[in-house]
């Protein structure tokens, strides 16, 4: 089964730090031994991108460039890409009319929208909340706990 990995998910699976990071890592490897499908976005890669080299003085990692590159390799070897199409577009455009979604919530929109495009059936997410209107569209919201007592 396909499975989105939510960008604050790719985030603390470096940080070791997080106190998300053994749940996360523990649940990654979990799905890797289960044969999921892992998938990110173009979206969840610009996400990425843009909290680990930010500075920190403004609330990101401050990495150079070449490590957020490398950081972004590994993640891609876990992951595979999901494109958006029309199809993606489509279903953006009617959960944001359909759920009344405004303002920052369209990110989230965004990659429900492509889940539903791709029958990508599941969210692995530490934002379960922001995801929960989009259960009605087809969207399995999972958090690293949740997956780790799956069967």
């Amino acid at each position: 089964m396909a499975m989105l990995v939510d960008t604050c998910v790719l985030l603390r699976a470096f940080d070791r730090a997080s106190a998300e990071y053994g749940p996360i890592r523990r649940s990654l490897r979990k799905a890797i031994d289960r044969q999921e499908s892992l998938v990110i976005t173009i979206q969840n890669a610009a996400e990425f991108w843009n909290v680990t080299t930010r500075p920190t003085d403004r609330n990101g990692q401050g990495l150079s460039t070449e490590r957020a590159m490398r950081r972004l390799a590994i993640i891609e070897r876990a992951c595979n890409v999901v494109s958006e199409d029309a199809s993606s577009y489509q279903a953006w455009k009617r959960m944001v009319e359909e759920l009344g979604v405004s303002g920052v919530a369209v990110h989230d929109a965004r990659l429900a929208a492509i889940m539903v495009a791709a029958n990508i059936p599941q969210i692995l997410t530490l934002n379960a909340r922001d995801f929960r209107r989009y259960e009605q569209m087809g969207v399995n919201v999972v958090t690293p706990e949740m997956y780790l007592r799956s069967a």
